[in-house]
């Protein structure tokens, strides 16, 4: 089947003009990408791709001639505001394919008065593959990511997967092997924009439901992208080195994956390298496994409804830099599980609370340092300007302030502050001098423009510069000056577009010029006047005809210069960018800590968890914000009692609204902050090193994939009761609440067991099942725990705080008062629920405690009725003794009956 973007072939005796001859020769070798056909100072789309942009860009459709006897529709965006409609066609998943005009107009004409302009597309525009500052966001990585799959490998399983990630905005270049298991987890820690894999892995279900719940743009590509065998020469080539030996070591999937990678940057920018670091290799060992339910249930980076605002990182980001906040929010999705690399970030935040004056210092000159990666980058790809150059500029001398700054704080620097420093000297400061004075103050975006070198830089540019700008005053002087040496006031020097420029004297003042006719060239003579050149004036002339012209060129070849300058030292460059951005990060932190009464938590290689006066960040935040009342901090104690491997479980109990959700994510909360190196909104903190992270909180189906929010919810259970160890913190809200209740309250009971006795990790389970706090009695390291709450006058009054205990009850009607329920309604609740508790009185889950044995860990546990009592169910009996196949019509009735009057009974 043909591509719907891709013009029909038109026969061959069809008239088609030269123009769009060429147009569709080219949209035929780009069919998956709306073409930017340049034509003078627009770019246009033609056919399909014109309909297609004109109704997501909004723009006018109309059209252009016709071809196979249908109008050619056509739309077009000016050159100048490109960047704006690209992002909107990013936006919606569109790919672009940017056509250039390669020579000028005048050329095309001597090859005869019908040849078209040369045109060919120098870079398919991805979401991955941004570059550009007003396209992407300052704060976020423009991560494009390969998957590829391998059989076999290091990591347990037939299977492993090989990951490699890219920012082309910046550089950055990692890789790591993953297995089924942290697939989903690490796509989710990334975060890609795009998501290129070999487009048979598409074809199958599961691999295709992780790309697509990754959210990134999918770009399936051939295989051959990932051919493993070749891959370390393709590396080798494109690092231009003769061996990966000096990068490090790799398995065969994280080759394969950062060949297919580069490959595809190949594809996409055609001929164009981007300066990326060696790559990096990852190990998902280190780092906290957040899958992504667990992710999007805390609100890390972004809300349930994909908004920044009101995450977790909204909330703590006090950086002042675009390369700060990307690290600050990197680590918060990928929080350590090192102790040492962890205190090591504690100890930087710690010197930041220490030196006060430094840090706001820091911050102060920080606010002025552009993004000097990122224009790195644009630079190399011939896509940056002048205010690029500035902004590396700018960034080098703002680490040179903080290293004069530095220099006066007596004690011992910290280790992450010491290593961001080295960075910092050992960037190019002498060329940060030559930029700054290179570059004017307020330089123009594009270099095009022109007038971006600063006055007094170069002393050819700045004679043309007056010549271009200030010929007026130039031959003002010029002729001042002959006025005077001839004596003759009355000289002018005029201009016309036959003579140009020329001298002009009254006929009976003329004698002295004509006496000089080596220096003064007869040109004209008129009824009253002579006129005159000279070979001064005449090179004069032709300055002032070229001053504009020559000026651009001095100014582009500065510019060349200074690119070439700033790219031969793009490693040092680079690694002071970063050492910007762990400042940042670490004083962001410290300022946080200060302002919000942080503590720093002690983390290390026990199992512990007690947490004193904690807080949740962002509900706190938005309870200060409202002016509402203040937050009601809570213990929590997870730890064993003495040092082994088995967390406690607190079961919690209490009324909706009451804040058991809230503190079951504020404990989470917690553990991230404090792995990430960041101090936690507590009076104290002890946190064994969690290395892995559940959360099962709230409700959502997923009806794409056929999921009722009651599946969405088993299938996150059971990944947690399948994967979380001795390690592990689990939240769990609300288990089984998606079915009926005897099977939900059988399902959370299970569930329970399992998770002491199996997982043995560090548990909080939130439930409205008080049945279940009957197993306390049982569970040695399961602890009930309740919210405090008060009645008065029929109502409920939450006081928020966290006790040891169970709850009697769930105080729905009163919540549901709250909520506005009409009073009939509520009326008509509390009568039913009298009776059904009337009813339900003495078959509690307590009688089953005696008759049920624990969860065995090597065979599922006994399907139980929540029915279950020590009295025979007289309706039971009766219909065992009923044979349908054995009775006549009249005994089928009768036994109906029967059995009618014992259940009224």
């Amino acid at each position: 089947m043909s591509d719907p973007h891709t013009p029909k072939t038109q026969p061959v005796d069809a008239k088609v003009t030269p123009m769009m001859t060429q147009f569709i020769e080219i949209k035929t070798a780009n069919p998956d990408s709306l073409l930017f056909y340049r034509m003078g100072d627009f770019y246009e789309l033609f056919f399909e791709d014109a309909e297609i942009a004109a109704r997501a860009l909004g723009i006018t459709l109309t059209k252009r001639g016709k071809h196979l006897g249908e109008d050619i529709p056509m739309c077009g965006v000016p050159v100048h505001a490109a960047d704006d409609y690209l992002q909107k066609l990013i936006a919606t998943g569109h790919r672009v394919a940017v056509c250039e005009q390669l020579e000028d107009p005048a050329e095309a004409k001597k090859r005869g008065g019908k040849s078209v302009v040369r045109r060919d597309v120098v870079r398919l525009v991805t979401p991955g593959t941004l570059t550009e500052e007003r396209l992407l966001d300052s704060s976020s990585n423009n991560y494009l990511c390969a998957l590829t799959r391998l059989k076999g490998g290091s990591l347990a399983g037939d299977s492993i997967f090989g990951l490699a990630w890219i920012d082309m905005s910046t550089g950055a270049f990692h890789v790591s092997e993953t297995d089924d298991q942290r697939l989903a987890a690490d796509l989710a820690q990334i975060d890609p924009c795009e998501l290129i894999l070999p487009d048979m892995l598409l074809q199958e279900t599961d691999l295709r439901a992780h790309a697509e719940h990754s959210g990134a743009a999918l770009s399936p590509v051939p295989r051959a992208f990932f051919d493993s065998t070749t891959a370390s020469d393709r590396l080798a080539h494109y690092f231009k080195v003769k061996t990966l030996d000096g990068f490090g070591s790799f398995s065969r999937a994280e080759l394969s994956a950062a060949a297919g990678i580069l490959a595809y940057v190949e594809k996409t920018q055609l001929g164009e390298r981007p300066p990326l670091d060696p790559p990096s290799r990852e190990s998902g060992a280190g780092r906290m496994l957040i899958d992504p339910a667990t992710r999007a249930n805390l609100e890390l980076t972004r809300t349930l409804g994909g908004e920044k605002q009101g995450s977790l990182l909204s909330i703590i980001d006090r950086t002042v830099t675009g390369a700060g906040s990307r690290l600050l929010a990197s680590r918060l999705a990928g929080p350590l599980v090192d102790p040492v690399e962890i205190s090591r970030r504690h100890d930087a935040v710690d010197f930041f609370l220490d030196n006060e004056i430094l840090r706001e210092g820091l911050r102060q000159t920080l606010k002025g340092a552009p993004d000097m990666a990122r224009a790195l980058s644009r630079l190399a790809l011939q896509r940056g300007g002048p205010r690029d150059i500035l902004s590396i500029a700018e960034a080098l001398l703002a680490a040179q302030d903080f290293l004069a700054r530095l220099s006066h704080v007596s004690g011992e620097v910290p280790a992450e502050i010491a290593s961001a420093s080295a960075h910092l000297q050992q960037a190019p400061h002498d060329l940060a001098e030559e930029l700054r004075r290179a570059v004017k103050e307020e330089p123009p975006l594009l270099k095009r423009d022109g007038n971006f070198v600063a006055a007094g830089y170069d002393e050819n540019l700045d004679e043309l510069r007056a010549l271009r700008d200030e010929s007026r005053k130039v031959i003002a002087r010029l002729q001042a000056d002959y006025a005077e040496e001839l004596g003759i006031r009355a000289l002018k020097i005029k201009h016309n577009n036959v003579l140009g420029w020329f001298i002009e004297t009254p006929t009976a003042q003329s004698e002295k010029l004509q006496g000089d006719p080596g220096r003064f060239i007869h040109r004209q003579s008129m009824a009253g006047a002579m006129r005159f050149t000279t070979t001064e004036l005449a090179e004069l002339e032709s300055k002032i005809a070229s001053a504009g012209e020559r000026s651009m060129a001095i100014e582009m070849e500065v510019f060349e210069r200074l690119c070439a300058a700033i790219i031969n030292v793009g490693d040092r460059i680079k690694a002071a960018a970063h050492g910007l951005a762990v400042l940042d990060v670490s004083a962001a932190l410290a300022k946080l800590a200060q302002e919000e009464s942080y503590v720093r938590p002690l983390v290390d290689t026990s199992h512990a968890f007690e947490i004193t006066a904690g807080r949740h960040p962002v509900v706190e935040a938005a309870l200060r914000k409202t002016g509402g009342d203040s937050f009601v901090a809570n213990n929590a104690n997870l730890g064993p009692d003495e040092e082994e491997p088995q967390g406690n479980i607190w079961l919690i109990t209490g009324p909706n609204m009451a804040g058991k959700s809230t503190f079951l994510r504020q404990n989470a909360l917690i553990a991230v902050l404090a792995q990430m190196g960041g101090f936690v909104p507590a009076a104290a903190a002890h946190i064994g090193v969690v290395d892995r992270l559940f959360s099962r909180v709230g409700a959502a189906d997923d009806l794409a994939r056929g999921r009722s929010t009651f599946m969405v919810e088993m299938v996150e259970t059971a990944a947690i009761l399948n994967q979380a160890g001795d390690r592990s913190l689990v939240i769990l809200d609300e288990i089984g609440r998606g079915t009926a209740t005897f099977d939900g309250l059988s399902i959370a009971w299970a569930t329970i067991e399992h998770l002491h006795e199996v997982n043995k990790c560090r548990s909080l389970f939130a439930t409205h099942y008080h049945e279940l706090t009957a197993l306390a009695q049982k569970l040695d390291r399961l602890s009930n725990a309740t919210v405090q709450v008060k009645e008065w006058n029929g109502d409920v009054v939450f006081l928020h705080e966290i006790v040891p205990g169970a709850a009697d009850r769930s105080y729905g009607i009163q919540v549901a008062k709250l909520a506005g329920l009409p009073q009939s309604v509520v009326e008509r609740a509390k009568t039913v629920l009298s009776q059904l508790e009337e009813q339900d009185r003495g078959n509690k889950a307590e009688t089953l405690i005696d008759e049920l044995p624990l969860f065995a860990a090597l065979a599922p546990a006994p399907v139980v009725s929540a029915h279950a009592s020590a009295e025979p169910d007289p309706l039971h009996e009766a219909l065992s003794g009923i044979d349908p196949d054995d009775m006549t019509p009249k005994e089928a009735l009768e036994a109906l009956y029967r059995l009618k009057s014992i259940r009224r009974i």
